[in-house]
């Protein structure tokens, strides 16, 4: 598959003009050193992460550069050093606030991110990637005022740009220059995951050219809709399109105008409301919403793909299955995203853990001296893997999101290329798995921070509560984890089914990340090659026992599915009997193989274009051997029944080698964070600090707080007396 020539010229024309657009990785020049000094300052001298600082093989400041680029620096440092010198973002303004406060500091500090204009539009034109490193940025320092952004920029005018033609360019503008402030309502009380059964109708009227939107019953009232609750004026709306004749032509998206912007009350047949409190991120005002007879024109229906005549004729240059493929490239937006938000808030959490552990000294071989809980090999298989997953998971995310790039290219230049098609199932096939991966990783990797750090993990101001908290919702909205699995399964399933039907079809994907399933009958053959430890530790022993688990789970699933049909009376039961243990086991086994090899096959690139960078990638390449044997070892029983593994050496080996990478990476690990850390006044962690002074941290923390030396207000009621057993109890026996 090839992109059409429009399309091709045109993500050549970007590449042209920014060729790190892809990837932010540059690779190091050691012309480069002074100007790494410039913008990335030296950690205070000495203290106690001094010693790990010193041992680590590689300059983290190099590993910084290798990661982002000179580029990409120059924007966090900007981002990071304004924020910091702004009054408004001081931290010490969330303390003891009411919901409404929260709201409204929220929504003050976004306007002021509208101000600041961090992102110009030569500069997204130059590297869309810097809309990936915006969001970034602004997620470590506060989840919802992160969100809070991206749904209005990315969600709503971001849709409108996709999904819309000229007529809608005045909302984008709008959008810009905060005239409007937008939010994105699918989700409906009675369906999420299940799309295409959303149940808001948007019927056309011919006479006056409008749609009128109806929520036709309670569990139709859209709800969760981020931005909504109190602050948004206008919402990109989903619903089923009806026209005159009484055709249903399934789910569209409208503009649809919520608030008055001028005195922010709801406009006529519109019912909005505040959702409340919710487990986290109560700076976000999740909001619900129905409608009665709300009257929008003709032109507010997003018609990019399809179209309403004036007088009432629907039209479209896309069969229905396409148009709900382009649909699905909106989504996967959301899913893409989300895969990043993990990576990010694991990445803090890691930073955190690993710093305390470096300086947190507890017991020793000798009575008077104790050693940094890093040295035990246990505190190191806790955190060591997930630091190792977070690598390649956040490289894996970039790289997903260059390839979204590409489809929003391709799709605004009108591109039908079977290519484009391919890329759009591809990616929603990928961002299904790697939303769920990345959610999971970040749920349980955060809390193993929160463990490993101990009661002082607990305390908020050190902020891991924050951050498992700001993870939780990944794993449910933009589509419940298991049920997107299902997508993925699917996807895979659809393609071996071509390859049983026709075995000299060539499967063949833009990404490449289903390709090998041609060789499955070979790979089927092939068993563990590994015959030592030190074997192990080579990550093609991971992606090739990945392989093989893949094509032996798309058979199994195959077979699945295949007998479960004969026993079901329809295909929808033999399916969903198919999930456990098979379809869903199929999914995250390929997403796990897939954001290990493109890792990996990026370090092999670096390793020939970049001279310089041989000690990084020395390491990098031990994190993926780590991320790949932890991950497949979770897939043990599954390569022993199917007869790719055999005695007890392999998994003997697999867990000696995982340990061994441990060990090798724990001097390693304290560098490997300060490449990817953010400044500490984005991390705000007293025990996260880069000075490794936990307890002076930790001490100045607690004792800065309001009212911490104070006596309370209700103190008299300690001094009052009581009579004890002076009131009846209700019934004696």
């Amino acid at each position: 598959m090839t992109p059409s020539p429009t399309s091709q010229g045109i993500l050549d024309s970007i590449q042209n003009v920014t060729p790190d657009m892809e990837i932010a990785y540059a690779g190091f020049d050691t012309s480069d050193e002074e100007l790494i000094d410039q913008l990335v300052p030296d950690f205070q001298p000495g203290g106690p992460l001094a010693p790990y600082r010193q041992k680590a093989s590689f300059n983290w400041k190099k590993m910084m550069f290798f990661l982002d680029g000179k580029s990409v620096i120059k924007f966090k440092n900007t981002v990071f050093e304004t924020l910091e010198q702004d009054p408004l973002f001081d931290r010490s303004q969330e303390v003891d606030k009411s919901l409404e406060e929260l709201r409204e500091l929220s929504f003050l500090r976004v306007r002021r991110l509208f101000e600041y204009n961090f992102l110009s539009d030569e500069l997204l034109f130059k590297n869309p990637l810097f809309a990936w490193i915006m969001i970034g940025c602004i997620l470590m320092y506060d989840t919802a005022l992160s969100h809070k952004y991206q749904l209005n920029v990315n969600m709503f005018a971001g849709v409108i740009q996709a999904s819309g033609t000229a007529r809608h360019q005045s909302f984008v503008e709008k959008c810009k220059k905060f005239e409007i402030f937008g939010c994105f309502a699918l989700t409906e009380m009675g369906h999420g995951s299940n799309t295409r059964a959303i149940q808001t109708v948007a019927t056309y009227q011919p006479s006056t050219q409008e749609f009128i939107l109806n929520t036709p019953q309670l569990e139709a009232t859209k709800m969760w809709v981020g931005n909504l609750g109190k602050h948004a004026s206008h919402a990109v709306v989903y619903a089923q399109l009806h026209t005159p004749d009484g055709v249903n032509h399934g789910l569209h998206t409208f503009v649809v105008p919520i608030r008055d912007v001028h005195t922010m009350k709801a406009l006529p047949g519109v019912l909005v409301g505040d959702m409340g409190h919710k487990i986290s991120i109560n700076g976000l005002d999740n909001g619900f919403v129905s409608f009665n007879n709300v009257r929008i024109p003709r032109e507010n229906l997003l018609n990019k793909s399809a179209d309403v005549t004036v007088d009432g004729q629907y039209v479209s240059p896309y069969k229905k299955s396409k148009r709900f493929s382009i649909s699905l490239a909106v989504l996967s937006n959301g899913r893409v995203a989300i895969t990043g938000f993990g990576a990010t808030l694991l990445k803090m959490g890691l930073t955190i853990a690993i710093r305390y552990s470096a300086a947190r000294r507890q017991f020793g071989p000798k009575e008077d001296e104790e050693i940094p809980i890093l040295e035990y090999p246990l505190q190191q298989w806790r955190l060591l893997p997930y630091l190792a997953a977070n690598y390649c998971l956040e490289h894996f995310s970039k790289s997903l999101f260059s390839e979204l790039v590409k489809v929003h290219v391709g799709h605004m230049f009108g591109d039908q290329s079977d290519y484009m098609w391919g890329l759009i199932r591809e990616i929603h096939a990928l961002s299904s798995a790697s939303k769920p991966l990345g959610s999971w990783l970040a749920r349980d990797g955060l809390q193993e921070c929160r463990e490993a750090c101990g009661g002082n993990g607990y305390l908020a101001v050190n902020r891991l509560g924050e951050l498992r908290g700001s993870n939780d919702p990944n794993c449910t909205y933009e589509g419940d984890n298991n049920v997107l699995l299902r997508q993925t399964s699917n996807y895979l399933l659809s393609l071996f089914d071509e390859k049983l039907k026709n075995p000299a079809t060539i499967i063949s994907s833009p990404i490449k990340s289903v390709d090998f399933i041609n060789d499955y009958e070979q790979i089927l053959q092939t068993r563990f090659e590994a015959r030592s430890i030190e074997d192990c530790k080579n990550p093609l022993i991971s992606l090739h026992a990945y392989q093989w688990l893949v094509c032996k789970l798309l058979v199994e699933c195959n077979d699945k599915i295949r007998m479960e049909s004969e026993l079901q009376s329809c295909m929808f039961d033999a399916i969903n009997n198919s999930q456990v243990y098979h379809c869903r086991s199929l999914s995250l086994a390929y997403i796990e193989l897939t954001v290990m090899k493109v890792f990996y096959e990026f370090l092999m690139r670096q390793q020939q274009e970049s001279p310089n960078s041989q000690e990084l990638i020395h390491v990098l390449t031990k994190l993926v051997s780590l991320y790949g044997l932890w991950s497949i070892d979770k897939h043990m029983a599954a390569l022993y029944q199917g007869g790719y593994c055999s005695g007890e050496l392999p998994v003997k080996w697999i867990h000696c080698a995982i340990l061994e990478l441990c060990g090798e990476l724990k001097d390693e690990a304290v560098a490997l964070v300060d490449a990817v850390a953010p400044t500490d006044f984005i991390l705000n962690s007293p025990i996260g600090h880069s000075n490794g002074e936990i307890y002076k941290n930790l001490y100045s923390a607690m004792t800065q707080g309001k009212h911490v030396f104070e006596r309370p207000e209700w103190w008299k009621e300690f001094s009052s007396p009581i009579t004890v057993g002076s009131l009846p109890t209700k019934s004696k026996l």
